[in-house]
């Protein structure tokens, strides 16, 4: 029998924060190689029917991922994560904003400050990993936009993604 993974998705109206948890039935290993790796992010970091094309990605603190997120007509909405803080297989910390193609940042909207963590899980199966995050919005106006049943379905829908990603990089792995 298949056991449920954690998904939560709790939304703080106080304090401009939506805190997320999920668990993943892979390791802390693959996991962080999944969000970390351009080729691999393209692969899942999107709610369906929508994907990710990465521009360029410079994984290191100072550095910055830029991509858009692609609609099925093809229409690009364009993002980047500036990196903060890393602690490899620990936790990442980023601002989020949009931009446009070139990667300048969309002056209209502050950025959303990023933590998420990282934790391995000891299993009998081997081990889980359980990621955190919190979103802090520096704009009232988007969190509103954000703190909504459609964002919360749509994360679980491109984190679904991350879960057939897992299984099919774990299989690749064993193989």
């Amino acid at each position: 029998m298949k056991s449920a993974l954690l998904f939560d998705f709790v939304v703080n109206k106080e304090n401009n924060t939506i805190h997320i948890k999920r668990e993943f039935n892979a390791s802390l290993e693959l996991v962080w190689l999944a969000w970390t790796t351009p080729e691999l992010l393209d692969q899942w970091c999107a709610p369906n029917p929508y994907r990710t094309e990465t521009k360029t990605m410079d994984f290191h603190e100072g550095g910055f991922w830029h991509y858009a997120i692609v609609s099925p007509e093809g229409n690009k909405h364009w993002s980047r994560y500036d990196y903060k803080k890393i602690e490899p297989q620990k936790s990442i910390t980023e601002l989020r904003t949009f931009s446009n193609e070139s990667g300048t940042l969309n002056p209209e909207f502050l950025p959303t400050e990023c933590s998420i963590t990282f934790g391995e899980i000891p299993t009998s199966a081997g081990s889980k990993t359980l990621v955190t995050i919190v979103e802090k919005y520096g704009s009232p106006e988007m969190f509103e936009r954000m703190a909504t049943d459609s964002h919360k379905r749509g994360f679980s829908s491109h984190l679904k993604n991350l879960d057939r990603l897992l299984l099919m990089l774990k299989k690749k792995k064993d193989s």
